[in-house]
């Protein structure tokens, strides 16, 4: 009996060549050395640590800081969080983040499958509006970047491993084993947990889903097609662990698109947003 090919996913496919075009400083390999070129100055819209020496560009959240370090507005940051949110919500934390990807695949390890209570799903609001805003604001500290879990994997074990001469295994102390304390942290929740440190933690995750409700790209349910609660498919599939049936754009949802390509319905659909137009008893008169 033949055996079915397993299909891969089209949002797997983006966060590989997310991760090979964010962190493809190759002479890092062998150097150790950050790349500090043109296309650092400018961000991506994800989490991707300004010092991992693979990467070639900032991350959002570095840069929101540094500008509230110097007690400047960053009209920039903000700008470009609009853009990005307008235009497909928390679509790019479901098809190009590797941090995220990581959690997808640590999710695959058999164990037992805890569900995550929705209040905690509030936490990364105060981490983005206390962490990586009023404490870097009054310290002149990024304070979310020194606690980061993606830094840390990208850039602060790696840079210590390809330290040659020693110099930067002698800066470690206290702060970097307690990084990697939180990214151990991270990584054991998220095999029981789907997307623990995106739903619970994450401050690009909290940015984008102020977005989902009026973004430019939208899901939608055709409600009689659906088999709700028969069905659970969309449900059992999902990586944020969300009913789309109660509210398709709801702001956890990361738009990967999985339940899209699963549903055995056909019943939920990828569209662009159109605002209702309310309709008067005079004009259907």
């Amino acid at each position: 009996m033949k055996r079915k090919r397993r299909r891969v996913a089209p949002h797997r496919i983006g966060q590989i060549i997310a991760s090979i075009i964010t962190l493809g400083h190759a002479p890092a390999l062998w150097t150790g050395n950050i790349y500090q070129g043109t296309l650092k100055s400018a961000c991506v819209p994800i989490l991707n640590c300004w010092g991992c020496p693979l990467s070639l560009f900032s991350c959002p959240i570095g840069a929101l800081q540094h500008f509230l370090n110097l007690h400047l507005f960053p009209f920039y940051i903000v700008g470009f969080f609009g853009v990005v949110g307008m235009l497909v919500g928390r679509m790019v934390c479901g098809w190009l983040c590797p941090f995220g990807m990581l959690q997808d695949l640590l999710f695959k390890i058999k164990s037992m499958h805890w569900k995550l209570p929705e209040w905690m799903t509030y936490i990364k609001y105060a981490v983005l509006v206390i962490v990586a805003g009023i404490i870097a604001w009054i310290t002149r500290e990024p304070w979310f970047c020194k606690a980061c879990p993606a830094g840390i994997l990208e850039a602060g074990i790696p840079l210590v491993l390809a330290d040659r001469g020693g110099d930067i295994r002698a800066l470690v102390g206290w702060l970097f084993w307690s990084k990697v304390v939180f990214l151990t942290i991270v990584v054991a929740l998220s095999i029981p947990v789907k997307r623990f440190f995106c739903r619970v933690i994450c401050p690009v995750g909290a940015i984008y889903s102020l977005f989902n409700r009026f973004s430019l790209v939208h899901l939608s349910i055709e409600k009689e097609k659906c088999k709700h609660p028969k069905c659970g498919v969309c449900v059992m599939i999902c990586p944020m662990d969300i009913n789309i049936y109660d509210n398709p754009n709801q702001k956890e949802c990361i738009r990967c698109l999985e339940c899209v390509y699963h549903c055995p319905n056909i019943a939920i659909n990828m569209n662009f947003y159109q605002p209702r137009l309310k309709i008067t008893e005079k004009e259907t008169a």
